[in-house]
């Protein structure tokens, strides 16, 4: 990724920095739900920066995070100094979950949060906090109606700080992974109403892997039943397409379990998957 157009001039950096720190002055200990994103790991970094020990970092372990972002979550709290600690969350338990409804995300979130709150009234934290940035409010996120019913707080869209001001403010306090691509959760490659399995998930994250060992770091492959579709920047396209060995690709997305693999001309976008949804609007 390119080094980002610095709209924010240093003094507006350091003011909305001092915006998040007053924030978590008020707090004197807090729960931070951290997966290892450039927005959560910002929260947390700040969190540390203000409150030490007494603010806890925690990543959420399930099927649907790839064992290298958990790694990643791993060594950039190391890297921080972060009071951090991992737990186990059960969503594919759960069949409204698994069963990829439109509002997937919010039995995602509630399961995440109907965990750390226990654990935050268990240990004296009184206050849960999230990654959620301004731009996330105006996107499709039903996620985050479940964090607003179980009182937990989003500091980076208190602020109003975008995605494009944590990338600035995470490289403007020498966070080496400021440019670190969006990663959500794997649940997020299938179309809505495509059920979802651990086995489906891992197949998913098999093809994504071998992908970023090519040196490939924005990607998408999106499940849709026995096909997979490779979503890359458009830039990129032609590019892979010259240089990459397809057919040993395919050959290895087979042995994976998909039956039939594509890719996606359009190229990546976020959110390409809401599309149906625009649809249904009457």
């Amino acid at each position: 990724m390119d080094e980002p157009n610095f709209r924010l001039q240093t003094m507006t950096i350091t003011q909305k920095l001092y915006q998040l720190q007053s924030i978590f002055d008020a707090m004197d200990r807090a729960l931070i739900a951290y997966s290892g994103g450039i927005d959560s790991t910002l929260v947390a970094r700040i969190a540390h920066d203000v409150l030490g020990y007494q603010a806890l970092a925690v990543t959420a372990d399930s099927p649907s995070l790839m064992f290298e972002d958990l790694e990643a979550a791993k060594s950039q709290a190391v890297f921080m100094g972060l009071n951090h600690r991992i737990v186990q969350t059960h969503e594919m338990d759960n069949p409204n979950y698994t069963s990829n409804p439109t509002n997937r995300c919010y039995f995602c979130k509630s399961e995440l949060h109907d965990t750390l709150k226990p654990l935050a009234m268990a240990e004296d934290y009184p206050y849960v906090v999230d990654g959620l940035n301004a731009d996330d409010l105006q996107d499709y996120r039903p996620g985050i109606q479940a964090a607003k019913e179980r009182g937990v707080r989003s500091p980076l869209a208190e602020v109003g700080i975008s995605k494009l001001d944590v990338r600035e403010m995470s490289k403007y306090l020498g966070l080496p992974w400021w440019d670190k691509p969006s990663q959500p959760c794997l649940s997020s490659r299938f179309p809505y109403g495509e059920l979802i399995t651990t086995e489906k998930l891992h197949r998913v994250g098999q093809c994504e892997r071998y992908l970023r060992q090519l040196g490939i770091r924005n990607l998408r492959v999106r499940s849709d039943g026995e096909t997979a579709r490779i979503e890359l920047p458009p830039d990129d396209i032609k590019d892979f397409v010259a240089t990459v060995d397809l057919n040993t690709l395919v050959t290895a997305f087979q042995e994976y379990g998909f039956t039939y693999v594509t890719l996606d001309l359009e190229g990546y976008k976020s959110g390409k998957l809401n599309r149906v949804l625009e649809k249904t609007v009457v």
